[in-house]
């Protein structure tokens, strides 16, 4: 007999959302090259619903040279408008300009250190291995925003990157695990207190 599975409310029926729930969100994530992809990715939901973005995941990929920054860093014009005639992608031109930037700023970070530690190190309060436990009991007592993804939009903008507003630096710590917002009831909460 299968054990029941039970799931935050948000991510429905749909088995792209479900399988993301189940094997992404809120699971720690330490390696630079997938961080930065994820907050190009955050980005990218501004105004849209996350679903969208998910189901373009692999377009993304794909247009984006595998988020590979260096690559990114230098795209031109061109590049743009190459971009914004892809229609696999969300087709933004403030947006595809700001992977751009964010491929920059995310360089010029790992002069120093690795991202990872940049990130985490914001959030968690320098213990960047970490992650924030909430006990949220449903979808409605899940903020959208804290004092920590605050003070993460507020450096990541001192630092050059854009769409990194307090909203969608709290749904990149739920996406990065750097938070575990699953509901109490919900199979994949995080047991460690």
């Amino acid at each position: 007999m299968n054990p029941i599975i039970k799931r935050c409310a948000w991510c429905g029926d749909d088995p792209i959302y479900q399988a993301y729930h189940d094997h992404e969100w809120g699971v720690p994530c330490h390696d630079d090259d997938k961080l930065f992809a994820m907050l190009c990715l955050e980005g990218m939901q501004a105004g849209l619903s996350w679903i969208t973005i998910l189901k373009k995941c692999e377009a993304y990929y794909e247009a984006f040279d595998g988020f590979d920054a260096a690559k990114i860093a230098q795209y031109d014009s061109r590049k743009v408008d190459e971009l914004m005639n892809n229609e696999g992608i969300i087709r933004h031109r403030l947006k595809i300009e700001a992977i751009i930037s964010n491929a920059k700023a995310y360089l010029k970070i790992k002069q120093n250190q690795s991202f990872n530690d940049y990130v985490w190190g914001i959030v968690a309060n320098h213990q960047p291995q970490t992650p924030l436990i909430n006990h949220p009991k449903d979808i409605n007592d899940i903020p959208t925003q804290t004092q920590a993804s605050q003070a993460l939009s507020k450096q990541l903008k001192k630092d050059g990157f854009k769409f990194v507003g307090p909203t969608i630096c709290y749904a990149y710590m739920q996406a990065c695990g750097m938070v575990d917002d699953h509901v109490i009831d919900c199979t994949y909460k995080r047991k460690q207190r």
